[in-house]
């Protein structure tokens, strides 16, 4: 076996993990600081193997097109779109983002990552019809929602989505939104192209079969990092200016080594998603559409069905989940050992109040790891209810560790999302947390870039140079209607969104 090379002893960066969050972060520097050097670290053997591998994350470009849960009811009935238009924003600055890449060809053809798949929500039951009726009359007023369509005719139903209508009764309440300009991403396929510009990119290294085994502030306020390649009897040791920790289900623990009192009181509540996949073609060649639905009452927003049309390395797949299991590891190649290992005295609190006041959780839990083939595909015929079990087979998704943070009034909180944590001098930021998380990388890399490097961030070279990437920076696109759309037509040209998969003849 040959060795890799040992680690750059003092890279200004050092990017830790090789997901999309990395990657993103690595090529954004590069662009405001070219002469900047970073060293990447990946325990695994390839980069994006865990969290953003195509099958281990749900695919969506989550834009709060179809996702019901970013839409909560107020209690007066009326639909709060707040949280939906913020993501389908955050979601568009990515897009941006790979435009210019596409652009100044850093990366390759879009279709081998992005396609265009319609987004649907539907729902059953009057109660449900309501809500969804209601969500549609709040949301196509505003401009990022204008596209959007809605129905309660089964036959309109019939030719968007046949699978839901086949076997139903057309005495049923349902309802269904469209917006065809929805999308699938391969994050995988994404992720593997930016990591192989930027390791390409002088002054950058790329170490895979790479544990960090130690991380911890020096005196001279850089950032001591101890590893070990795979093969190796002895660790690397180098020291970093800037840390980044972008290693998905592994970054809490990395943040409780780094000892910053910033990730104080952070837990870690670890899910395991399941998916059914159709076997039979002719079934997943007559459905082209992400269709989400409405998690039942006192289900967590993990929980969220949809029948989901994916492409992963060119070949159109259709799954329906997510079904919940729970392992205590934190990536889905950890440690049985991960969750015991993440507790402290300063989280403790905050994880037993998470288990005290998340009893259902805990149920649904339960129920899940008991269902058993046939209790899915009921489930599943809920949305399509000619579903036979043997079409289906029941495949492990990646590993989502759930942020718990302190809370002054329960003790601790569960909390669904992605959350920057970072070092008050800006030298350290880890990420934690899950959903939308890929979808929003752009954003989300943004908003590390402001906490870390503000002074940089003030200069006007910085900001010229951030508005090439991502023309929308500092400036609000849910105000400026005429600008969203002229940006969204550059995106939508230089990624090849123009079409739709194309339906069966």
């Amino acid at each position: 076996m040959s060795k890799s090379k040992p680690l750059l002893k003092s890279p200004d960066v050092t990017l830790i993990g090789g997901g999309i969050m990395s990657a993103t972060l690595g090529i954004i520097l590069k662009s405001l600081k070219p002469e900047l050097t970073i060293q990447i670290i990946e325990a695994l053997g390839d980069v994006a193997q865990e969290s953003s591998h195509a099958w281990n994350n749900a695919g969506t470009g989550h834009a709060a097109l179809c996702e019901l849960n970013y839409t909560p009811e107020r209690e007066d009935g009326s639909v709060d779109i707040t949280k939906a238009a913020g993501i389908f924003e955050s979601f568009e600055q990515s897009k941006q983002f790979w435009t210019y890449l596409i652009e100044q060809k850093v990366i390759g053809d879009p279709q081998d990552f992005i396609r265009r798949v319609p987004h649907m929500s539907f729902v059953f039951g009057e109660n449900n019809v309501n809500f969804l009726a209601n969500r549609f009359e709040a949301m196509k007023g505003h401009h990022f929602f204008a596209d959007m369509e809605y129905t309660t005719d089964h036959a309109v139903i019939d030719k968007w989505a046949p699978l839901i209508t086949q076997g139903r009764s057309k005495e049923e309440a349902i309802a269904l939104t469209r917006v065809g300009n929805g999308t699938d991403i391969d994050f995988g396929a994404l992720t593997a192209k930016l990591m192989a510009s930027l390791s390409a990119m002088e002054g950058v290294q790329l170490n895979v079969k790479t544990d960090v085994r130690r991380l911890r502030k020096l005196d001279s306020g850089k950032w001591f990092v101890k590893a070990r390649r795979e093969g190796e009897s002895r660790s690397d040791r180098i020291e970093s200016g800037f840390v980044f920790i972008g290693a998905g289900g592994g970054s809490l623990h990395l943040l409780q080594e780094s000892g910053i009192p910033e990730g104080k009181g952070f837990g870690g509540f670890p899910v395991s998603g399941q998916f059914l996949v159709c076997k039979n073609q002719s079934i997943v060649d007559e459905h082209q559409a992400k269709v989400y639905g409405r998690a039942a009452v006192g289900a967590p927003p993990m929980s969220v069905p949809h029948l989901d049309t994916r492409v992963i390395n060119g070949k159109v797949s259709l799954l329906f989940g997510p079904y919940a299991g729970f392992s205590p590891k934190f990536l889905k190649s950890g440690s049985t050992l991960d969750l015991l290992k993440s507790v402290s005295w300063d989280n403790i609190v905050p994880m037993l109040s998470v288990g005290r006041d998340n009893m259902n959780l805990t149920e649904y839990l339960y129920q899940e790891v008991m269902n058993t083939q046939n209790d899915r595909c009921d489930i599943l015929r809920e949305f399509y209810p000619d579903a036979k079990n043997e079409d289906w087979e029941l495949v492990t998704a990646g590993q989502r560790v759930q942020i718990i943070k302190k809370d002054p009034k329960c003790g601790g909180k569960l909390q669904f999302g992605t959350e920057v944590v970072a070092a008050k001098d800006g030298s350290l930021a880890a990420l934690l947390g899950a959903s939308p998380g890929a979808s929003t990388s752009v954003s989300i890399i943004l908003e590390v870039l402001e906490q870390c490097f503000g002074e940089e961030m003030e200069k006007e070279s910085w900001k010229q140079k951030l508005r090439d990437l991502v023309p929308s920076y500092g400036h609000s696109l849910a105000e400026d209607a005429e600008r969203f759309e002229t940006l969204r037509m550059r995106s939508r040209n230089a990624l090849e969104l123009g079409d739709p998969i194309a339906a069966p003849q």
